[in-house]
């Protein structure tokens, strides 16, 4: 497969991408675990088919110490004994945030509700973050067709 578009050609695309990494920087200064941030971006670019992002955040939360079962348990996070109580309610909140058209009304209270039994206010705003700049990213990788595979952690730091 052969990308539409190459994101670091593209002035535009470069600049877009440039202010969202800059935005992604902010997520991981934050106190929310980085094996949480990784398990929702993994689990929202599996909900929106983006193979790009399911490569690099696999291989990043791997590279970052987390366990092949529990990436391997991410799609089926619900039925996995191996999520903690905050973990599974950050997938929830995700899935939730990802699926906004889906539901009328948009993330229901209960699971807003959920999740801030786990996460103080800093760490909301940073899981709100995460999960809206990985739908952003899901979408232009997958509406540009990028290749997945050959990601290597650490790549864009």
């Amino acid at each position: 497969m052969e990308a539409r578009l190459n994101l670091f050609e593209s002035p535009v695309m470069a600049k877009v991408v440039k202010h969202l990494v800059a935005a992604g920087k902010a997520v991981a200064d934050s106190s929310l675990p980085l094996a949480t941030q990784e398990l929702v971006r993994l689990r929202v670019s599996q909900i929106n088919g983006c193979a790009f992002c399911v490569d690099m955040h696999t291989k990043e939360a791997a590279h970052a110490g987390e366990t092949a079962t529990r990436l391997n348990l991410v799609a089926a996070w619900r039925e996995a004994t191996v999520f903690t109580e905050a973990e599974r309610a950050a997938l929830e909140l995700a899935e939730q945030g990802t699926r906004l058209a889906d539901a009328a009304g948009g993330v229901p209270d209960d699971v807003w509700a959920n999740a801030a039994k786990h996460y103080d206010e800093e760490q909301l705003a940073a899981l709100v973050c995460v999960i809206t700049l990985i739908n952003a990213f899901n979408r232009g990788n997958v509406i540009t067709q990028q290749p997945a595979g050959d990601y290597q952690p650490g790549q864009f730091a």
